[in-house]
């Protein structure tokens, strides 16, 4: 491996980009096969795309990416599928916060680069739960690692759903470490909670940070792994819920529910703070926010 990780992140970069092409094209083929329901005769939904720029403290350019979003469509009633390759320097509370996490000090030399892919799907029936995924590479001079995962937030809970959903997340963790799914779902039963509520905003997956095991190959497989694995957890569940009748109830179920989303991402949610603390796109990093919520 080179001292910078050049072919390193180029093949993460390139792969994260690839992921968000197979999903945008998996979702508007979604929304080009709803022939019922009450959206059905709207035109379907397709993605607006905008390249996203992000610069340094002197100007100089930053990196950034592509924000996906489709609002009002027939299945998605928004969604967000962002990739960004973003380098710099990591301020001094982000320093703080590193050092914090991976006892790292990077006070001089406190460059970085991260590429990755987030996704967060709101739908427009409350029978098919919202759902959230992304998977990202992080480097530093010191060190580098992998982190992601992929979670299910339904209103209305179907025991058969979150089954499907886990077993799919299962099965690709088995590909590389028989413990990795364990570990990883109860990481994200903690993660995924929301202390002021006292209960979890979904019904989990699971999740990973700070994953370096020190073999670079085999933590980019799990990591695409992981990726790979999401449009079979989560088109089958969207299939089966599409088309279901729903009314008043439900969607007041659905918005209730939304409002327990947003709390968590805008308090405590990790890629939220750091997105906003390196000065990346505020409407890529807010991205992820309902485009209707309530709060009772």
């Amino acid at each position: 491996m080179t001292e910078d990780f050049a072919r390193e992140k180029a093949a993460a970069s390139a792969w994260f980009r690839s992921l968000r092409d197979s999903i945008v094209a998996a979702f508007e083929a979604l929304e080009d096969s709803q022939a019922s329901g009450p959206f059905a005769g709207e035109p379907a939904g397709r993605f607006e795309v905008t390249e996203t720029r992000r610069a340094s403290g002197d100007g100089s350019d930053a990196g950034g990416g592509l924000m996906s979003v489709m609002r009002g469509g027939r299945v998605f009633e928004k969604v967000g599928v962002n990739v960004s390759t973003v380098h710099g320097h990591l301020g001094e509370k982000a320093q703080k916060s590193m050092a914090a996490r991976k006892d790292l000090d990077l006070s001089e030399d406190p460059r970085f680069w991260a590429s990755g892919i987030s996704l967060v799907a709101h739908m427009q029936n409350p029978h098919t739960p919202a759902v959230h995924m992304n998977t990202r590479m992080f480097w530093t001079p010191k060190a580098w690692w992998f982190g992601g995962g992929a979670d299910l937030n339904p209103c209305l809970e179907y025991g058969e759903d979150t089954q499907h959903f886990h077993k799919s997340l299962e099965a690709a963790c088995n590909l590389h470490d028989p413990d990795y799914y364990e570990r990883f779902k109860h990481w994200a039963d903690e993660y995924f909670y929301i202390p002021h509520r006292k209960r979890a905003r979904g019904v989990g997956g699971i999740f990973y940070d700070d994953l370096n095991t020190g073999n670079w190959e085999a933590d980019f497989a799990f990591t695409k792994s992981v990726g790979e694995a999401f449009l079979p957890a989560f088109l089958p569940v969207t299939e089966t819920r599409r088309t279901m009748a729903w009314g008043p109830a439900e969607k007041e179920a659905q918005l209730v529910h939304r409002g327990l989303y947003a709390e968590y991402n805008l308090v405590y949610d990790r890629g939220t703070k750091f997105g906003l603390e390196t000065g990346h796109d505020p409407n890529a990093v807010l991205m992820s926010l309902p485009p209707l919520a309530k709060w009772i």
